[in-house]
């Protein structure tokens, strides 16, 4: 009998210390999820990407793939400088030789805005139609996220799934239409993931859309499309493989991410690091070290430029579920309060930083802030793209990954810090102030920071040489 009561006890106090996060629980077949009662943080990673196809024209079987759909309506999204280029004209081929009836929508914004994202919601609503195509870079594959995702809830106001505090951040709960993405850039991994990207214009601050409902249902993944790409675009997208890599990487652990959601469909699309998404994060970081320089300095190396278009899905795959940190965090008001400085290289009428150059011009003060946490990451980082680190000590790790960074982007003649792009020390309280509303991805830094952190990492941006 004493045995049994033993027993009997210990069953109790497991169950009272039984985690009551809701996989853990029943609350899931009662058709309820209780809130996490014990664990502050999760408990538990997911990982989710869009299918990719890779290949040298591989576009060209785009049609057979709406086709089998059965799409009968079909809104194909580009840019006015793409409109006339070869990766539209091979799409258009193959849906007209698959006899797919489409209508061509080319207004798209480089460097969306909620405006632009708008304009082209207004198109996807009136044409009803039943499946997508985007042909473009990050601008162009993110807007035609945002189109599908309001054309299929016409109920819903924009800001209802925009990213909080910006928006509501409301969870997608319906189904959007078929998406297929054809990147034309080595650079954003758009086609990948479930996030858009735009300006919202009346802060001055770029946000988005996280879910993975709005996730492309196919990338096709040509690389012969990167070689109408000039070699500033290259080098501009190649900076945002950098950082998504960079930053997926040395981001804040799955576990140790608060709060645990309280229902698994609540965990964000950003979970912080994880061992699958670390192998993503590490081979894209090679192929940066060892293809972006070639890439750059000759657009008809095929080998580079192929190399970087799938370093771009190796790292989407990485960072669409790890997420970012402080260098997109604090890219977006850099993008958003541009004033007058015009990109290389980009067919725009408006001032514009493209955004991967936004993002890397503070990755070295960003990971020399960062590595105290995870210091054998930022080593590894910086031994990958070229520094000596024998007899490095632990707690140098940072300095030695800025200095990588900064040897890196010299020897792609990139613009000497924020000062170079109009901004100075008196721009900085504006900075800060559009960075705080992005803690979607800053919460994610490893080391968590302050208002005057934050500062100065700007103020160190200012001048990078």
């Amino acid at each position: 009998m004493a045995g049994r009561d033993r027993i009997a006890h210990l069953l109790r106090q497991l169950e009272r210390a039984a985690c009551r996060c809701p996989i853990h629980s029943n609350a899931l077949h009662q058709g309820a999820a209780a809130p996490c009662t014990v664990r502050k943080t999760d408990y538990a990673f997911e990982m989710a990407s869009s299918n990719i196809r890779y290949g040298p024209g591989v576009s060209r079987e785009v049609g057979m793939d709406v086709a089998s759909l059965g799409a009968r309506r079909v809104c194909l999204m580009t840019d006015q400088t793409l409109a006339s280029l070869d990766p539209v004209r091979f799409v258009l081929e193959s849906l007209t030789q698959n006899q797919v009836q489409f209508t061509v929508y080319d207004r798209v914004r480089v460097e969306p805005t909620d405006t632009s994202f708008k304009e082209a919601i207004s198109f996807a609503k009136a044409g009803r139609f039943d499946a997508y195509v985007a042909v473009g870079g990050g601008s162009v594959i993110d807007t035609c996220k945002a189109a599908n995702l309001y054309a299929s809830h016409p109920d819903n106001h924009f800001l209802d799934f925009v990213n909080a505090p910006i928006g509501k951040g409301l969870p997608v709960t319906g189904k959007v239409r078929p998406l297929i993405a054809i990147p034309t850039t080595a650079g954003t991994g758009s086609e990948t993931t479930g996030v858009a990207i735009f300006d919202y214009e009346p802060l001055r601050a770029k946000t988005g859309i996280a879910s993975r409902e709005i996730r492309p249902l196919l990338g096709l993944v040509d690389p012969l499309h990167t070689l109408s790409m000039p070699s500033r675009v290259a080098a501009n997208s190649g900076f945002d493989v950098l950082c998504h890599a960079l930053e997926s990487y040395t981001a804040l652990p799955f576990h140790q991410r608060a709060p645990c959601p309280p229902h698994p469909q609540l965990r964000p699309a950003y979970q912080g690091s994880n061992p699958i998404s670390d192998v993503w994060a590490v081979h894209a970081l090679r192929a940066v070290a060892k293809y972006l320089k070639r890439a750059v300095r000759d657009p008809e190396d095929l080998e580079a430029r192929s190399a970087m278009h799938l370093a771009s899905v190796f790292a989407g795959i990485g960072f669409g579920n790890a997420g970012v940190h402080l260098c997109h965090g604090m890219s977006y008001p850099i993008a958003g309060n541009v004033k007058t400085h015009r990109a290389q290289g980009y067919d725009v009428e408006h001032p514009l930083v493209p955004h991967g150059l936004s993002v890397v011009l503070t990755s070295p003060a960003v990971f020399n802030f960062t590595s105290s946490m995870c210091p054998e990451r930022h080593m590894e980082a910086a031994e990958i793209l070229g520094a000596d680190i024998r007899g490095v000590r632990g707690s140098d790790a940072g300095r030695v990954l800025a200095d990588a960074l900064r040897s890196f982007l010299w020897e792609l003649q990139v613009e000497d810090g924020l000062q170079a792009l109009g901004y100075s020390s008196e721009d900085v309280p504006a900075l800060v102030q559009g960075t705080l509303p992005q803690e979607r991805v800053t919460k994610l830094s490893p080391r968590s920071h302050t208002h005057d952190d934050l500062e100065e990492l700007f103020h160190q941006s200012l001048k990078l040489y």
